[in-house]
């Protein structure tokens, strides 16, 4: 019964509503802001490297550490065992508006990201907080109140580690402990999620600050390694991926009756794209909001960068080893990181798999860390600063009890709350998206008189 109000709840969060707010509104931020995050890339990466920080600004952390936090979020499971989810479900044509979320995203990010910033909330301690809660607060005002109080409550339900945690559980009982019996397995996996929470419960209590320290170290090495491993299984099937390619463009418009019809497959591509970079959905409003900048837009740049690394360059990864290697066509009772698994063996044999298994442990670890953070301002802002302190208990618990759920019903689950978080997002978006160009034009204003007083200074010199 459960899992049949889940079908329907999921069914109507993304029906064509949701498709028209996150694609079109992908669209109108792209046309709007005059493809200003294309235009800019070259400065977004110059940002990342502290080139224009003075030192000032409000917020605990650098441009990097604050990519480094949002990308700890959906570098994970979401690129790993979401695209399998995605490919089972939609087949190769999924992995096509996947790519399309993912570019409509770029522009997405900046406008919702640089909103993070521009309304960002001071408590009486002095603390900086952000978020689509806020910025509907602050941005709309309270005949919005809504919103605000809906993307917290979906936050809540989508911040659950249970997915992270489910994989993770998965990867160390079959890799690490095969040789355990299903009678034993149960007890098995109460007691690997009482000692994941205890590694968690270390990181967390630490703060974001902590979780943003432990993210940028381990980030971007794991998602580098992810890459050379991914290119090398590529490089091992070349001759096949000209016929990989053909069938995502040929799916995703004439995709089989399996598979649903191409609204269905536009839904899986979209939905599984939004889980996996979060543009539009707003989680990673709150990483980059407590960004240390008074220069909302240089934030908007940095933040635009997520969906060309997490689903352009991660998530292709994913899916092209598994299209190649053949994988999903003898797929049969294989789902989700048990999917991306077979196809690293079938790559590399007994140490892809081992590969493969160190990545779903360290980034399915960094995820939960990040969404603890996400699901801690939630929490605060429906229930105050006071209460903050009980959550860490109750973030622990779930970690506990993800390590035994059916994984199907927690990832259905997390889609639809992440559908519900995405309307406060986009609402609040795109009626604040003229706000966000006086700041466009008011910063690259400045930026230009700056560079050219550089330039002058130079020739003097």
């Amino acid at each position: 019964m459960i899992e049949t109000w889940i079908h329907a709840f999921v069914g109507f969060v993304w029906g064509k509503p949701m498709l028209i707010l996150l694609v079109g509104g992908g669209l109108f931020f792209t046309l709007y802001g005059k493809f200003t995050p294309f235009r800019y890339i070259r400065h977004s990466f110059q940002l990342l490297t502290g080139k224009f920080d003075d030192g000032t600004g409000s917020g605990d952390l650098s441009h990097r550490k604050a990519l480094a936090a949002a990308l700890s979020g959906t570098l994970g499971l979401g690129n790993i065992a979401g695209v399998a989810l995605a490919l089972s479900a939609g087949g190769p044509g999924a992995v096509f508006w996947m790519w399309l979320t993912a570019l409509l995203g770029v522009s997405t990010k900046f406008y919702t990201c640089t909103l993070g910033v521009m309304y960002r909330h001071r408590d009486a301690q002095g603390r900086v907080h952000g978020g689509p809660m806020y910025t509907v607060q602050n941005g709309l005002g309270a005949p919005y109140q809504w919103l605000a109080i809906l993307f917290a409550i979906a936050g809540l339900m989508g911040f659950v580690p249970s997915f992270q945690i489910n994989q993770l559980s998965a990867v160390i009982q079959t890799q690490l402990f095969p040789e355990v019996s299903w009678l034993d397995s149960q007890a098995f996996s109460w007691a690997l999620g009482l000692i994941l929470a205890v590694f968690v419960g270390c990181v967390i209590w630490g703060g974001l600050k902590r979780v943003a320290d432990v993210a940028s170290t381990l980030v971007p090495l794991m998602a580098g390694s992810y890459f050379v491993m991914a290119a090398l299984a590529l490089l091992l099937n070349a001759e096949k991926i000209p016929a990989v390619f053909s069938s995502i463009f040929e799916s995703a418009f004439a995709p089989q009756a399996v598979f649903g019809g191409v609204l269905s497959v536009i839904i899986i591509g979209v939905s599984r794209g939004a889980f996996s970079n979060e543009a539009g959905i707003g989680t990673e409003v709150m990483a980059h909001s407590a960004a240390k900048t008074d220069e909302p837009v240089r934030e908007g740049l940095v933040a635009s960068l997520g969906p060309i690394i997490d689903t352009l360059i991660v998530c292709s990864c994913t899916a092209l080893v598994i299209l190649v290697t053949g994988v999903l066509d003898q797929s049969e009772g294989m789902q989700g990181v048990s999917l991306t698994m077979a196809a690293f063996q079938s790559a590399f044999g007994t140490t892809g798999t081992w590969l493969l298994a160190v990545q779903v442990l360290i980034l399915s670890f960094t995820t939960v860390f990040t969404f603890w953070y996400y699901g801690y301002k939630c929490f605060v802002y429906l229930f105050g600063e006071q209460a903050g302190e009980y959550y860490k208990y109750l973030y622990l618990g779930l970690v506990v009890l993800g390590a035994v759920v059916s994984v199907d019903v927690v990832f259905l689950f997390l889609i639809g709350a992440y559908g519900l978080m995405a309307v406060p997002t986009m609402v609040s978006g795109i009626l604040l998206a003229p706000k966000v160009n006086q700041e466009m034009k008011r910063y690259f204003g400045e930026e230009k008189h700056r560079l050219n007083i550089a330039r002058t200074s130079q020739q003097t010199d």
